[in-house]
């Protein structure tokens, strides 16, 4: 423990965002520097505990305590090792996770946790201007090929660690680049893509190739893809979108939101799908529907609001979410503050009931009740019923799974009773050699476990292969049995 006084004397703090009116003309990141001297004080808030319980609430098991004390002690270089021993994309961690280990962060139990999540990303943007990380070449060839379906953070993960046990590894992408939703869902003012550059460029170093613009039992069959290589990592994501069936669903300007973002993050400004100068309403009040928002109010929006079923959340732990759980917090994020700072509101316990449309048949207004819930389901409140304004909607609602396409039907593998690619304990799915990672297997999650996933199956995949693996491999609780 580098400073035994270091959580009594220093308090949480975070970089400032970028003032709003400034932040909003442009899609750059939204957080200022933050100075060295703030982040060591951060750092020395760790208390080394005895049982560390942030390891159980990081599904990496990062080694959290360990990286601290080293940037207390300036010894960056050894932090970035540490860092990377767990997480092969702690650049990407560091800035869109929600970070599970602060909830369960000790220091938190009477006072605000350490800032994780910040002392990370300040260690891997370090490494990288230092020159720090370089490619990890394998120490042999084993001639096996390994095919990943889907680089999003899970197939990543899954793709360089078996390059770097020798095997041959090519991801296949349907996109036109590689990055899955960090590459077109996750907006630039949250993670610019310069991050995932520079480390494909490491991954490409390393000898990982990359075919994008392959859409995998379409371009290639699955039978194509199992004679042409000894294990196929399906890590295609949860990607089937909840809908919305209400009257007036198919009015023109009601997207889904993973219709609206990717052209959006692709143009930038230039975007097809323009929220200038009109009234949106954004359905759906998790960290997609805050993309939404943020991507609006940069469009020119005339108005913002963000619809949430659910009541408001707490500001703090509730007796029904102790202490180390991760809780469901009302959260403040950077597009929540520009819709507040303009014209736009969160608006919670409500249910949309339709939407109305012009002549044109162009939606117009969206049609809501309010609810009481969610016990015994979200009963309607007589009496509540109003119209607002809705010339551009998106569907932030969530995913309810892999879809069922070529790919999963020619393979012939098996779903699990929620509707996932099942696998068994070593993420083989009832197909020999095909394995599953990340929410195609585990559903709609966050993006630690992907990565997590994307590790323990690789080392599966290695062990299949070879009989041994030295990769680690993470006990995790995802693997479901074949039901």
């Amino acid at each position: 423990m580098a400073d035994p006084k270091g959580f009594l004397t220093h308090d949480r703090e975070l970089p400032a965002r970028r003032p709003v009116d400034i932040r909003i003309q442009d899609w750059q990141e939204v957080y200022q520097d933050f100075p060295a001297a703030k982040l060591n004080q951060q750092a020395a808030r760790c208390m080394d505990c005895g049982i560390p319980f942030c390891h159980n609430g990081c599904p990496l098991g990062n080694l959290i305590p360990e990286w601290n004390d080293l940037v207390y002690r300036d010894d960056f270089q050894e932090a970035a090792e540490r860092l990377h021993a767990t997480n092969n994309f702690p650049e990407f961690t560091g800035r869109l996770c929600p970070a599970p280990c602060e909830a369960a962060c000790v220091l938190g139990i009477n006072a605000d946790p350490v800032s994780i999540k910040r002392v990370e990303v300040e260690i891997i943007d370090r490494a990288f201007t230092e020159g720090w990380v370089t490619p990890v070449a394998a120490e042999r060839k084993t001639g096996r090929r390994v095919a990943v379906v889907g680089s999003g953070p899970a197939g990543l993960a899954a793709a360089q660690q078996l390059t770097r046990a020798g095997h041959d590894v090519v991801v296949f992408e349907r996109a036109d680049a590689i990055g899955g939703l960090l590459r077109y869902g996750i907006p630039e003012f949250k993670m610019e893509k310069r991050h995932i550059e520079r480390r494909l460029e490491q991954m490409r170093a390393e000898g990982t190739e990359f075919r994008t613009g392959v859409d995998v039992g379409v371009d290639i069959t699955a039978e194509e893809l199992r004679a042409q290589f000894d294990a196929v990592v399906l890590a295609g994501g949860a990607t089937q979108w909840r809908d919305l069936q209400v009257p007036g669903r198919e009015l023109k300007g009601v997207y889904q939101a993973m219709e609206y973002l990717p052209p959006a993050n692709r143009d930038l400004a230039d975007s097809p799908i323009s929220a200038r100068g009109k009234h949106v309403v954004v359905i759906g009040g998790g960290d997609t529907g805050a993309d939404c928002i943020g991507t609006a109010i940069r469009q020119g929006a005339a108005s913002v609001t963000q619809l949430e079923i659910m009541p408001r959340p707490s500001d703090s732990r509730t007796g029904a979410q102790p202490w180390p759980t991760f809780p469901t917090l009302f959260k403040m994020e950077s597009a929540h503050e520009e819709l507040a700072d303009g014209d736009g509101d969160r608006v919670y316990a409500v249910s949309t009931l339709g939407f109305a449309g012009d002549e044109a048949g162009n939606v117009r207004a969206l049609r809501l009740v309010e609810v009481e819930g969610p016990q015994n389901g979200f009963q309607p409140i007589p009496g509540t019923e109003r119209e607002i304004p809705a010339e551009l909607v998106t569907l932030a609602m969530g995913f309810v799974g892999p879809e069922k396409g070529a790919l999963l039907a020619d393979l012939g593998v098996a779903y699990d009773k929620r509707g996932n690619v099942a696998r068994d304990a070593s993420y083989m799915t009832n197909v020999e050699g095909v394995f599953a990672a990340g929410d195609m297997g585990r559903g709609q999650s966050l993006i630690v476990w992907a990565i997590a996933e994307g590790r323990a199956a690789a080392s599966r995949v290695d062990h299949h292969l070879s009989g041994e693996t030295a990769l680690p491999y993470p006990i995790l609780p995802t693997a479901r049995s074949l039901v």
